[in-house]
C-alpha cells in the first residue's frame, strides 16, 4: 500500500502562480491540520499546520466548487430567504448565499475562532457582512431562527433536533451525513410542521470533514487489547474483504447496518501484501480482524467482544446485495418530533434495520 499522501505548506506570499491555480481548481484545498495546532499566527492564506502528529489530519478545507455548487442547487434558495450557514471555513460559501438572498438575510457559524475571524477579514474585503458567529455548528444559532434554510459543510452522524427546531416548516436542510463506517451522503431533508416528523433522501455521494464533536475515534493498530475478551479461534471469511469496501453504495449500506464500526487498514512493511488486513472495531470492546490474502482459510479472520465485526458486515454486504444493490440515493431518513432518526430504503414505509 502506498503511505499517506504528502503535505505542503503553500501560501499566497510564496508561490502566487501555484496558489491562485489551486484556487482556481476544481478540487478540495485542504487550509487547516490537525486543528490547527503549531500553525503559525500570521498565516492568513491557509496551507500546512504543523500538528506533531506523524499523519497530519485535515481539518478545514475549501470545497470542491463544482460539489459547493451542487449543495446550494439542493439548498434551493431565493429572493428573501434567510439562512443559516454551519461551518463558516474560508467563507467563500458565506459570500455566494450573500451575494444571492443579501448580507442580513445570512448568518454564518464556525466553530473555530480563528478560522471564524480569518473568514470574516476576507468577507468583508469583498464586499460582504453577514452575521459571523463563533460556536458549535449543531446547536445552529437560534438567536435569528426561524431559517428558511440551514446549509451545512461539515458531516453528521444525525440531524441536530436544534436544526429542525430552527427551520420553518417547509424548510429544507442540506448537510452531508454519514456512518463511522462510511461518510458518504448528501442529505436534502424538509422540515415538518412543529410536532410532526421531518423526511429526507440522500441526494449525492459526497464526503466532508466531520463535525468536530462527531469525528469517530482513529482505529488503532492495537484494537484487539481494547477487549476484555480473548479472540475466537481464527475462522474463514465468508465474502471477500474487497466487497466490503467495493464501491460507495455498498459501504454505505453496510454502514447503515453496523452501528457505530468503523475501520482500517494495516499491513506489515516487510509483506504487505501477505499481511495486509482490515480491522474493526465499534469503540466498545468488540473488535475484528481480516487477512485480505487467503480469506478463504481457516486463519483469515478474528473477532472478540460482544459483537462479531466481520460477521456483521458480512451480513449487511449480502443484504445490500438481496435488495438488489441499491444506490446511496434510494435511501432517505425520517426524523421525529422527538428527534429519534429512522433509515429507509425507497419509501419510509421500508425500514432499514
Amino acid at each position: 500500500m502506498p503511505p499517506p499522501p504528502a503535505t505542503a505548506r503553500l501560501t499566497r506570499a510564496d508561490d502566487p502562480a501555484g496558489w491562485w491555480e489551486l484556487v482556481n481548481a476544481d478540487d478540495v484545498v485542504v487550509t487547516q491540520l490537525d486543528d490547527g495546532v503549531g500553525e503559525d499566527a500570521d498565516d492568513a492564506d491557509g496551507g500546512r499546520g504543523g500538528g506533531g502528529a506523524d499523519v497530519p489530519v485535515a481539518t478545514s478545507s475549501a470545497s470542491m466548487p463544482s460539489l459547493v455548487a451542487t449543495m446550494l442547487r439542493h439548498l434551493d434558495v431565493t429572493d428573501g430567504h434567510t439562512v443559516l450557514d454551519i461551518g463558516t471555513g474560508t467563507g467563500w460559501t458565506s459570500a455566494l448565499l450573500s451575494a444571492r438572498v443579501g448580507d442580513e438575510n445570512v448568518t454564518t457559524v464556525e466553530v473555530d475562532p480563528r478560522i471564524a475571524s480569518g473568514a470574516a477579514k476576507r468577507l468583508a474585503a469583498a464586499g460582504f457582512t453577514p452575521r459571523c458567529v463563533v460556536g458549535d455548528g449543531l446547536a445552529g444559532w437560534p438567536s435569528k431562527a426561524p431559517y428558511d434554510r440551514i446549509h451545512s459543510t461539515a458531516a453528521v452522524r444525525s440531524v441536530p433536533r436544534a436544526w429542525i427546531e430552527q427551520t420553518r416548516p417547509g424548510g429544507v436542510v442540506v448537510t452531508p451525513w454519514g456512518t463511522p463506517y462510511a461518510n458518504a451522503g448528501l442529505l436534502r431533508l424538509v422540515t415538518g410542521e412543529r410536532g410532526g416528523e421531518s423526511y429526507g433522501r440522500f441526494v449525492a455521494d459526497v464526503s466532508f470533514m466531520w463535525m468536530r464533536s462527531e469525528r469517530p475515534p482513529p482505529v488503532t493498530g492495537a484494537v484487539e487489547r481494547g477487549s476484555v475478551m480473548a479472540p475466537e479461534p481464527g475462522g474463514r471469511s465468508e465474502i471477500d474483504p474487497d466487497l466490503a469496501l467495493e464501491n460507495v453504495h455498498a459501504a454505505f449500506a453496510i454502514g447503515l447496518r453496523v452501528p457505530g464500526v468503523r475501520y482500517a487498514h494495516t499491513w506489515g512493511d516487510a509483506d504487505p501484501q501477505g499481511t495486509f488486513r482490515m480491522r474493526l472495531t465499534d469503540g466498545a470492546g468488540s473488535w475484528a480482524s481480516v487477512r485480505y490474502e487467503g480469506w478463504e482459510s481457516e486463519s483469515a479472520v478474528r473477532q472478540a467482544g460482544p459483537r462479531r465485526l466481520w460477521d456483521e458486515i458480512t451480513a449487511a454486504r449480502l443484504w445490500w446485495e438481496g435488495a438488489g444493490r441499491p444506490d446511496l440515493t434510494r435511501f432517505g431518513v425520517t426524523v421525529g418530533a422527538d428527534g429519534e432518526q429512522a433509515i429507509w430504503l425507497d419509501d419510509p414505509g421500508n425500514a432499514v434495520s
